[in-house]
């Protein structure tokens, strides 16, 4: 515990400079090297079973940091062509290997990358998401964190402390008290910084949405969370990784917040 408690001491400051001074290209960079860094990690759990191809995704996720260089349109237009291009070249391993990778090892390492890289991706256009000239796509990306990380604290020191009914087998230290504990948090904590925001930049954010979205969104970082644990489970291994004393790897520390972020985005910039 005291691992986890130093490594969110250490690394929450600078998630929260990264959010409020860089700008986007920067936290493109960043997004496309932690997405890089889980790819590896995906790869290396996956291989307990399947031969994934791991170039493939690395250079995919590296192409999230040309996100905001590349016209919105464009992005839209060639998404498709893409995807197939990817399974082109995936399809081309079992050719040139004789069947020694197949079908079964491309179709794992299409949806790491469609997992990874298709969900980080949308951290980066939230946070460059922009509306009359004011980049709101900062204040989004607090709610994504505040709604996710702020369940994920709250869930584990109460269920740590009062968990007394297991929630699944997929992730046996979760208990129900953590995870409802985790979602009344989250939502507070939404609408607690909704009252900040509509002060400080004379917004006017309806509370009553915005709790729903929040709601919403702690949800789905929770299940984020076990789509995680299953992948774990099934590939025999305990984290992703130990590059984070206490929290395991990249896609431990944020499976909640990928998974979640295509939500976030649609329901933050349709609705608010």
């Amino acid at each position: 515990m005291f691992k986890r408690c130093l490594t969110m001491v250490i690394g929450l400051p600078i998630v929260i400079a990264v959010i409020v001074f860089a700008n986007k290209y920067v936290v493109d960079a960043i997004v496309a090297v932690l997405a890089i860094s889980a790819i590896y990690e995906y790869t290396k759990c996956t291989r307990n079973k399947f031969k994934t191809i791991m170039w493939v995704g690395i250079v995919t996720a590296a192409m999230i940091s040309l996100i905001h260089f590349i016209p919105c349109e464009y992005l839209l237009r060639y998404l498709p062509l893409g995807l197939l291009t990817i399974l082109a070249i995936l399809f081309m391993h079992v050719v040139f290997t004789d069947m020694k990778i197949n079908a079964a090892d491309i179709a794992v390492t299409l949806f790491g990358i469609i997992y990874i890289v298709g969900l980080f991706a949308y951290v980066a256009l939230l946070n460059g998401y922009e509306r009359n000239g004011f980049i709101l796509g900062k204040l989004f990306l607090g709610y994504l964190f505040l709604a996710t990380w702020g369940c994920d604290v709250f869930a584990f020191l109460i269920g740590f402390k009062f968990g007394k009914h297991k929630f699944s087998k997929i992730s046996p230290k979760k208990s129900v008290e953590g995870c409802l504990a985790g979602t009344i948090s989250g939502v507070v904590l939404v609408l607690i910084t909704t009252v900040i925001y509509n002060q400080v930049f004379d917004l006017q954010i309806n509370y009553l949405i915005i709790g729903i979205i929040g709601l919403v969104i702690n949800l789905l970082g929770q299940i984020g969370d076990f789509s995680a644990s299953c992948i774990k489970r099934y590939s025999e291994v305990k984290d992703f990784s130990n590059l984070l004393p206490g929290h395991g790897g990249i896609i431990d520390r944020f499976d909640s917040v990928i998974f979640a972020a295509p939500f976030a985005y649609y329901l933050l910039t349709l609705l608010i």
